[in-house]
């Protein structure tokens, strides 16, 4: 592909190259070779843009000039993005049911639909067009899901819950698994909690690998539009989590918390029970969080506290023995 083309598709501007020179492919910055495209989103990688031997370099408007050829652009890790999807292209799955999947006689699915092996559709399922459901996807009865579904292997959908369109499961997602609710009887024993309420996912939510969005005990789990969900994360029972939120590997919502719009919550981090996270709020990686959170603000460290205020108290951290050594001495 020309860079010329591959300019225009981005809506980028070439500086320095030439819009003949072919591009075959794109690469990570440190390992592109020629005939390959490449990117800096972080100022980081501003060293290796000099020395990358890429036929190109996707970069900001404010970069600073190099030798390469550059595609400046408004945002070069979207436009890295775009890149990728010019030279790769995904699998596609023709429409048609596998003589092994189970679909019982009252299920409704729409047009186009892909049904791989040993696929389980329930009792009164709904789905829309253009699903996708590889290898070994349950789904179960009762079950709503909008059009353009794709459910990679081993996916599961529980009976009840409701997905809207343009939902994406990857391999091992759990919607609907029952939540953690027992209470202690008289006897001392732990009596199980029944989870009647379904999971809620709209439009355009993506659940990677192994990660679990629960039922609840009462009412509804519910995610928001546009929020991504990163492998081996719990949302616990009755959670409510805001559009266009991301929340990263291994991060864990106990019950009936409730997580607004545009939030990061980076790797590791756990929220306690029913509190409130508020819109556009980022948790730094394995913040621990046992209170509500205010709008806007970047928090660390465990308990969560200010980001700025925790890297000041990090910093002291490693002189604590000195500080100790200085006040016995003082005491003295």
């Amino acid at each position: 592909m020309k860079l010329a083309q591959i300019t225009a598709a981005l809506s980028a501007r070439l500086e320095n190259g030439s819009p003949d020179t072919e591009i075959t492919g794109v690469a990570r910055i440190e390992e592109a070779n020629a005939g390959q495209i490449t990117f800096v989103a972080n100022r980081k990688y501003a060293a290796a843009a000099k020395t990358t031997r890429a036929s190109a370099v996707i970069v900001a408007e404010d970069f600073p000039a190099i030798a390469t050829p550059t595609l400046r652009s408004r945002n070069p890790y979207l436009a890295f993005a775009r890149a990728v999807e010019l030279f790769y292209q995904p699998p596609k799955y023709v429409p048609g049911v596998h003589p092994t999947a189970v679909i019982h006689p009252s299920a409704k699915i729409g047009e186009n639909a892909h049904i791989g092996p040993y696929v389980v559709i329930g009792e009164n399922v709904s789905i829309g067009r253009n699903a996708v459901l590889l290898a070994h996807v349950v789904i179960y009865r009762d079950a709503t899901i909008g059009h353009n579904f794709f459910a990679h292997a081993h996916a599961v959908v529980r009976e009840h819950c409701r997905l809207a369109d343009d939902i994406v499961l990857q391999n091992g997602a759990v919607i609907g698994a029952d939540g953690f609710g027992f209470a202690k009887d008289d006897s001392g024993h732990w009596y199980k909690i029944v989870q009647s309420g379904p999971a809620v996912l709209e439009d355009k939510v993506e659940v990677q690998a192994n990660a679990c969005v629960d039922r609840a005990s009462v009412g509804e789990t519910h995610i928001a539009r546009g929020t991504k969900i990163d492998n081996l994360v719990q949302v616990g029972h009755g959670s409510r989590v805001g559009e266009d939120t991301l929340l990263c590997a291994q991060v864990g919502l106990a019950g009936s918390t409730e997580v607004g719009n545009n939030v990061i919550l980076a790797g590791q981090v756990g929220v306690a029970g029913h509190c409130k996270i508020g819109d556009g709020a980022v948790a730094t990686a394995q913040s621990g969080i046992p209170n509500n959170v205010e709008a806007g603000a970047v928090v660390s460290g465990y308990p969560a506290i200010d980001n700025k205020l925790w890297l000041r108290c990090s910093a002291v951290f490693n002189k604590l023995p000195e500080i100790a050594k200085a006040v016995s001495s003082i005491r003295k």
